[in-house]
Formats: C-alpha cells, sequence, structure tokens
C-alpha cells in the first residue's frame, strides 16, 4: 500500500499510474498525484484529536491553494453528508465513536474527489454494526466508480470485493474474481 499509495519509491521493478512510471514522478509531483488522485483511509482512523470534524476533513484541502474557501466548504459538506456525519461538523474527533471516526476518515479521503481510495484495515477497530456501515459506504463508492484498493486480514471482509490478490512475502500468490460478492446492508452483511 505505501507504494501503490506513493508514499514509497519501489527499490526495482517499474510502477506505472495511468501509464506514466512514477519512478520519473518529482518529490511535488507524487504529492500533487497523492494529493489529487488518492485518498487514504486507515485503520487508526489518522484524525486530529482536538481538531473538529469540520477541521479534519479540510485537511487535504489545505494543500491545494488553487480552490476557493467557498469550494472547499461545498465540498467538506458534501464528503460529510456522504458518510452521514453532516450533524457532527462541530465536534471533536476525540468525542466521536470508533465508527463515526472511521466515516470522518473516509470523509476525508473522499473530500479531494480522489479515483482511488486506499482503505487499510478499516473495519479491523471496528464493532461488526459500524464494520458493516463501512463497507456499505465503500462498496457505495465503488459502485459509483471510485477504485477502491481495501487491505485486510480477513477473509468475509475481503469477500465483499470484486476481486481478491493474496499477498505473501510480497508477492502476490493469488488472483481471484468474486462471484457471489458479499454485500452490506441495514447492519448486516449479506451474500
Amino acid at each position: 500500500m505505501q507504494m501503490l499509495g506513493l508514499l514509497d519509491k519501489p527499490s526495482g521493478g517499474e510502477y506505472l499510474l495511468e501509464g506514466k512510471n512514477t519512478r520519473d514522478f518529482s518529490d511535488d509531483m507524487l504529492a500533487e498525484t497523492r494529493n489529487s488522485k488518492i485518498g487514504f483511509v486507515f485503520q487508526t482512523f489518522n484524525l486530529l484529536p482536538r481538531t473538529s470534524v469540520y477541521e479534519n476533513v479540510e485537511l487535504p484541502l489545505l494543500y491545494n491553494r488553487n480552490i476557493s474557501s467557498k469550494i472547499n466548504e461545498k465540498r467538506i459538506t458534501e464528503a460529510l453528508k456522504s458518510v452521514g456525519m453532516e450533524h457532527r461538523t462541530d465536534y471533536l474527533s476525540n468525542q466521536l465513536s470508533g465508527g463515526e471516526k472511521q466515516r470522518v476518515a473516509i470523509a476525508r479521503a473522499l473530500v479531494t474527489d480522489p479515483e482511488i481510495i486506499f482503505a487499510d484495515e478499516p473495519t479491523g477497530n471496528l464493532d461488526s454494526k459500524s464494520g458493516t456501515q463501512i463497507m456499505q459506504i465503500l462498496q457505495k463508492l465503488n459502485n459509483e466508480g471510485k477504485t477502491i484498493i481495501l487491505v485486510t486480514h480477513e477473509t468475509f471482509t475481503a469477500q465483499h470485493a470484486k476481486r481478491i490478490l493474496n499477498v505473501k512475502d510480497g508477492k502476490i500468490i493469488s488472483d481471484e474474481i468474486v462471484k457471489e460478492r458479499k454485500i452490506a446492508v441495514d447492519g448486516e452483511l449479506l451474500k
């Protein structure tokens, strides 16, 4: 995930993104690409604890000075609404439940309207009901055309994907197209 998310450079081989070799990207180009095309959702949420929900979601937009504050405000509101957190904008992140924190983390990943979302164990720290809500959101985003790359050790969670790649010791050991994808609906994970 570190390499795919352009956080690390490969020590060998090539990583092509939109047909371009990322090895040729400058540090500025890597940062620009991460900010405009990639959103990250972490297992540990990585929210700023004494900062409001609104400000946590706003953070990626602060790196793009070409967007007006009015447009930023609209994007933040839309991102929070898409994950059902628009009613918590003034809450501090340390006042939220685990499921709410993860939904805010997803809103933060969405606020720049990225093409790709990397989700690292997004349900790992959550109870099953909150985990189902997160999977519903990720499936909805995927159905809307976003590419979701989800890293998980949970087979059940992986089965919500359209495709499963198993990686061991840095190598792909299997590549499976899921025929009967599990669907997250109304607090339950269904087949």
